[in-house]
């Protein structure tokens, strides 16, 4: 008998390091007339049991390598007990080598989803084959933090994944009660044009700088602060390229988004020519928030 408990053990203890995700779910819905809170509590529960014990790659993690993250639902409006309308913050968090630091590397708010959902309702993995809307929402997501993960690590590393998400998106049926999210004629930011840019040629050079920067750059910090934010700087220049090619596209908004307070942190402690450098380079980038970069050159 001992010897059956510890063989199940060792299955489950397998079973917990090969998730890849450790993402916090919260679930906040302040302004509740008709639905029961309890949904909400279950709601959360079933979110995370589905993001957090799902396998999602044929690859094994270990605990320090899993990719961490927050997915915050805000339920805006309801319709009826299980009708309602959120707004979905996503963030994915990548470890930087030999340090304790962490960086953003995904940071996404999709606005005004229709959620249908009741107590107990089950969530499954939509890996091209439609479900529900937000079954879909949840998986695209995940594959998509798992694309830009594995693209940080080696140049181009996601595209499996970035096409499993594509997957998703395409089985979406064009008469969702979602559809102008998923679809050509949605929003120039919606979820179809983001994975568009994501997997078109003409972007590639963005998704290689996010490696350089990531890999090359951030990761060499603690051993070389000096060749990393060389790196950093021509990763930025790089992207200047891509943003007079195709301005202000949303995986450079998502880049800018994620790496805003980073870049500021850095460079505010550079050379006086990096400094300038820097600040010249985000005035083209980002010149709607120049306030915050004002700092870099003081």
């Amino acid at each position: 008998m001992r010897q059956i408990i510890l063989f199940f053990l060792m299955i489950l203890s397998s079973s917990l390091l090969a998730q890849e995700l450790k993402i916090d779910v919260k679930v906040n819905a302040p302004k509740l007339k008709l639905a029961d809170p309890r949904v909400f509590q279950t709601l959360e529960r079933s979110v995370s049991e589905f993001l957090n014990n799902t396998k999602w790659t044929s690859d094994e993690f270990e605990t320090h390598e899993k990719i961490e993250g927050s997915l915050l639902i805000t339920i805006t409006e309801e319709y009826s007990t299980s009708s309602f309308v959120a707004d979905i913050a996503v963030q994915g968090i990548r470890p930087v080598f030999n340090s304790n630091y962490t960086t953003l590397l995904f940071n996404r708010l999709d606005k005004d989803f229709k959620l249908e959902y009741e107590e107990m309702q089950s969530i499954e993995v939509s890996k091209g084959i439609y479900i529900d809307d937000f079954s879909s929402l949840l998986s695209f997501y995940v594959y998509l933090l798992l694309g830009m993960d594995y693209d940080s690590f080696s140049p181009l590393g996601g595209e499996q994944y970035f096409q499993i998400a594509e997957s998703v998106l395409n089985a979406v049926p064009q008469n969702s009660v979602n559809a102008a999210g998923w679809s050509l004629s949605g929003k120039k930011e919606n979820r179809y044009w983001l994975m568009e840019n994501l997997l078109n040629p003409r972007y590639r050079p963005y998704r290689q700088s996010t490696y350089e920067y990531h890999r090359l750059g951030l990761d060499v910090m603690s051993d070389d602060p000096d060749r990393g934010k060389a790196i950093m700087v021509s990763v930025l220049k790089e992207m200047d390229k891509v943003n007079e090619s195709y301005p202000n596209s949303i995986v450079l908004r998502n880049f800018l988004d994620s790496k805003r307070d980073e870049i500021i942190e850095i460079f505010k402690g550079g050379s006086r020519g990096q400094k300038n450098t820097v600040y010249n380079l985000m005035a083209r980038l980002d010149p709607s928030q120049m306030s915050n970069y004002a700092v870099i050159r003081q």
